[in-house]
């Protein structure tokens, strides 16, 4: 049988924390309270932000291609190369900070169509694409367009063609 040892501490009361568990607990390391999204850092590179861009702006009707002719001339030679593929972020360039962007698009339109109405929606596309995926804010899209796409165009010869 154990006798008491004389100590006069008080009773805790109803929702108070009882001492006499031993120090173990009382020591050990607290744990963290912060979420798991703020134990570290995201980078995005500029060419992740380019080709969701690029894509977003050419899912909308009426954009023909992206970037400027010089771009694209030595975009589809480089499509020719065994092995190339097309760049979804050609046209696009992105400054990309912490927290924000900017982008900048260069594009051929389609003949007939809107111009002021098609960038309206090329913007809204690749706002909501970009900040959906990434959680950048864009702070702005802006747009050059570089030439119009002719229904003509559309017939040229390859050299197969020319070869008979």
């Amino acid at each position: 049988m154990t006798e008491p040892n004389g100590s006069t501490l008080p009773e805790p009361g109803p929702g108070e924390p009882r001492t006499d568990l031993g120090t173990a607990l009382q020591s050990a390391r607290p744990r963290l309270r912060e979420q798991p999204g703020t134990r570290g850092r995201t980078t995005i590179a500029d060419g992740v932000v380019e080709k969701i861009a690029g894509i977003a702006a050419r899912e909308v009707p009426g954009i023909h291609a992206l970037g400027g002719g010089f771009t694209r001339t030595m975009g589809a030679m480089r499509d020719r190369v065994p092995g190339g593929h097309p760049s979804a972020g050609r046209g696009v360039k992105v400054e990309v900070g912490e927290k924000q962007t900017a982008i900048d698009l260069q594009v051929v339109v389609a003949y007939g169509v809107s111009i002021t109405d098609l960038a309206a929606e090329v913007r809204e596309n690749v706002i909501a694409a970009v900040e959906r995926m990434t959680g950048l804010e864009v702070v702005e899209v802006n747009i050059a367009v570089n030439d119009v796409h002719l229904p003509d165009e559309d017939t040229q010869e390859t050299p197969e063609d020319r070869v008979h």
